[in-house]
């Protein structure tokens, strides 16, 4: 199934490593699935993060882009713990899987829930023992437990065997479980606005970039159902601000804040936020 996704060679961009490398990626596009994947994934992937760049494995408030990701990480945290406590389960376990420095199940488990968070990045793991959190390394760790609910927060477009990975999520849910999946929407006004230098492609890393269709399509394939879209409306202005700054090699703020606004103005009808929360049940 794997090699289903990425079989077809259709050229959609080519988009540069801004993180790490510097190198160019080619981007192409699965027309059935209405999705696209990065080609070639580097042997070497787990290099691609190490860079005190990649905030989400740091808490750093270094620059005016730290201090702004990690006023609205706050923000969100608390937006994200009233999502999945409307969902009323009964003994509310909660799988995080990409839980970086342990801020949302940190505050999960100070608001009764029990949780359990899976990070790789050991420099993140170490930020989230300081919190008196324990992540673990890998969902293969994980040898009976059934969840309420699982949280993937970006983090299923950085997954390289995809197929495989979803179903052992689905094994990992409770019967009428719940799969929360955040990731960024090629779709999007920004994306289309800013097109290779789109700072949400982040090639390499981001393996897989997707489509509402392909979400819906890549659970259906397993009888699981998505039952809700939201959106991610700060994300438009984020990511703005990383791709001008990739576009033109210098931070513009003020035409940022514009292109994340229109951004989020035009997908007030189209629905096609920057990025997008799927609610997925287990069938």
């Amino acid at each position: 199934m794997e090699k289903k996704l990425r079989d077809k060679k259709t050229l959609y961009t080519k988009a540069i490593d801004y993180t790490v490398s510097n190198k160019e990626f080619k981007i192409y596009h699965n027309k059935e699935y209405d999705l696209l994947y990065t080609d070639p994934i580097p042997d070497d992937l787990s290099s691609y993060y190490e860079s005190e760049d990649y905030i989400s494995h740091t808490d750093s408030k270094k620059t005016i882009i730290d201090k702004v990701y990690q006023l609205v990480k706050n923000y969100t945290i608390k937006k994200k713990l009233k999502l999945i406590n409307s969902f009323h389960t009964n003994e509310k376990t909660l799988l995080d899987i990409g839980a970086g420095t342990g801020d949302f199940i940190n505050f999960c488990k100070k608001n009764n829930w029990n949780v359990v968070g899976v990070e790789p990045s050991k420099k993140a793991k170490e930020i989230a023992s300081t919190k008196e959190l324990v992540l673990l390394s890998s969902i293969e760790e994980i040898k009976e437990e059934k969840y309420d609910v699982i949280t993937m927060w970006h983090v299923l477009e950085h997954i390289p065997n995809l197929n495989e990975y979803i179903k052992a999520l689905k094994k990992l849910l409770k019967k009428d479980g719940v799969l929360v999946i955040a990731v960024p929407n090629f779709k999007s006004y920004d994306a289309n606005h800013y097109k290779n230098f789109w700072a949400a492609y982040d090639v390499p890393r981001h393996i897989w970039h997707f489509s509402k269709k392909s979400i819906s399509q890549l659970f259906s394939d397993i009888n699981m159902k998505v039952e809700k879209i939201l959106p991610m409306k700060f994300d438009s202005y984020y990511v703005s601000i990383l791709s001008e700054k990739y576009k033109n090699g210098k931070n513009n703020f003020i035409k940022a804040f514009f292109t994340g606004l229109t951004s989020n103005l035009k997908a007030m009808n189209s629905k096609e936020y920057s990025s997008l929360i799927y609610i997925i049940k287990n069938m």
